[in-house]
């Protein structure tokens, strides 16, 4: 139930890149409406679950206090609310989305430390905060290397290559619509499924000018794409991820769930394809060039991504460790390209200008890093890990997976992450730690990565992408394939549900 607690925030679900402004648009009048029928959600979702005494050992035999029913667990909440709301007006405002959660962060757990203190029980608070401080440094430094190698990949003009590469090549809009969806299939599971929808939004606005249809159509089909390739890789989103570091599936599990995820993508691609123009756009002479080095960076964060899974599967270190050291090879890398640098009058005619051509600097691009995002995540660590210590996740906990049953948990994960974001809920389910086998694991996985396709507003790559084709892009232009994308989501459980049946051992 703390997943209701949240705001739909999925630009905080961006793992690795530097693109400033992608949730414009994302308040529109609706979105007032929205945020209404939340807050109002979760009070009375809060209201509806009768309080239950938690006790529990926390690092011992340390009794934790049942405070759900507490002026310290209502003021919680209501602290909430407000950085909640704040976040949500980050637009008008202009205060940037870490700060409000961050000072959250810090009130929740200092009107818990103190209650507990006044009851004698000094270092309870304290442990439990250390424990949440070294689940949010694993992620901080796992996501800081991903974005470093993102940003140095998108300097040496990697992603601007490929979007002039497509739009050189004289494709129609049907093929265009079914090669920017499948690349960002296959590009999201290594890339992550913001930045690949990014980089395919780009050729879908160059190539469809004067074509507002294709532009929406095809802005769908890369959200649906971007979402469903992203579900079956770690490093796809950062559900995903999450998932992978807390060891409840392995890095070779997940690809389990590749069937699920092309079912999920083709089903609403195929009734899309009818709709889009059987057209030709004009053809662009367009010429981007690659700055030297980028195929050798891009071979270094293939062989990091190796290091990673290579640590965690064979030597049984945590993944970031892994990530970190692959940004040392970045690093030396960039020492070799800094010391060898050259421009050239040719360098300076390709690249335009003389700005275009200085010596590549590694800690340039970790200075890039979505800084904001990664301090927005610490806010949303720590104010779930507050709540759950509060006792609201045991509650949750047992509503969903004792009442309502894991399958139905988990499918109401998919959708609720339509409606208040896949982040938050995720970090809930693995707060609460539900004993479940590897089916349900990787079944809530799914539907996390993919429910967030029902929605423009659903997911990272959705709002994103409605800043960015601002105008051709909307809620209610993606709301109109609502159904088929629904039926895409329903698909792909049934499969999963179908296809790796074996992996469902409890009953």
């Amino acid at each position: 139930m703390v997943a209701y607690f949240y705001r739909q925030l999925d630009i905080a679900e961006c793992p690795a890149t530097t693109v400033s402004g992608i949730i414009h648009a994302y308040l529109h009048p609706f979105d007032v409406r929205l945020l209404v029928v939340r807050l109002l959600s979760f009070v009375s979702l809060l209201l509806a679950v009768p309080g239950l005494a938690l006790a529990a050992a926390a690092g011992g035999d340390t009794e934790l206090l049942d405070l759900t029913t507490s002026w310290v667990g209502y003021t919680a909440i209501g602290i909430f609310v407000v950085a909640y709301s704040l976040v949500i007006a980050e637009e008008f405002t202009h205060l940037r989305k870490s700060k409000p959660v961050i000072l959250a962060a810090g009130l929740i757990w200092a009107l818990v430390a103190a209650v507990y203190v006044q009851h004698g029980i000094h270092h309870a608070a304290e442990t439990a905060v250390r424990h949440f401080l070294i689940e949010f440094s694993e992620l901080f430094l796992f996501l800081l290397a991903a974005m470093t190698y993102v940003n140095a990949m998108s300097e040496r003009n990697i992603f601007e290559a490929l979007r002039s590469w497509l739009v050189s090549r004289g494709f129609g809009y049907r093929k265009l619509f079914w090669i920017t969806g499948i690349l960002s299939f296959f590009l999201s599971p290594i890339i992550d499924n913001l930045t690949t929808a990014l980089v395919m939004c780009a050729v879908v606005l160059a190539v469809g000018k004067g074509n507002p249809r294709f532009i929406l159509l095809g802005c769908v089909n890369i959200v649906v794409a971007a979402n469903a390739g992203g579900a079956f890789s770690p490093f796809g989103d950062i559900t995903t991820l999450m998932v992978w570091q807390a060891g409840q599936v392995e890095f070779i599990q997940f690809f389990w769930l590749f069937v699920p995820s092309v079912v999920n993508y083709i089903i609403p691609a195929a009734f899309m394809h009818f709709a889009v123009p059987d057209e030709q756009p004009e053809v662009s002479t367009e010429r981007v060039l690659m700055k030297r080095g980028a195929r050798r960076i891009m071979v270094l964060f293939l062989l990091t991504i190796t290091t990673a899974v290579s640590f965690h599967n064979f030597l049984e270190l945590p993944p970031f460790l892994g990530m970190m050291t692959g940004l040392a090879y970045l690093k030396f890398f960039g020492y070799y390209l800094r010391k060898t640098h050259k421009p050239t009058a040719a360098d300076v005619e390709n690249y335009g200008t003389a700005g275009d051509v200085t010596a590549f600097d590694s800690f340039r691009e970790v200075a890039r890093a979505e800084w904001d995002t990664l301090l927005f995540f610490f806010g949303v660590i720590m104010c779930v890990g507050g709540l759950g210590f509060i006792g609201y996740l045991a509650l949750a906990s047992n509503f969903m997976y004792l009442t309502l049953g894991a399958t139905t948990a988990n499918v109401l994960v998919g959708i609720l992450s339509a409606i208040v974001d896949n982040i938050p809920v995720m970090v809930a389910v693995l707060q609460m730690s539900p004993t479940m086998d590897l089916g349900q694991w990787l079944l809530v996985t799914l539907t996390a990565g993919v429910g967030g396709s029902m929605l423009s507003i659903g997911s990272a790559a959705g709002v994103a992408l409605m800043g960015q084709a601002r105008g051709y892009y909307t809620f209610f232009g993606h709301l109109k394939w609502l159904p088929v994308i629904a039926l895409g989501y329903a698909a792909s459980i049934m499969t999963h549900l179908w296809l790796n049946a074996h992996l469902f051992v409890t009953p």
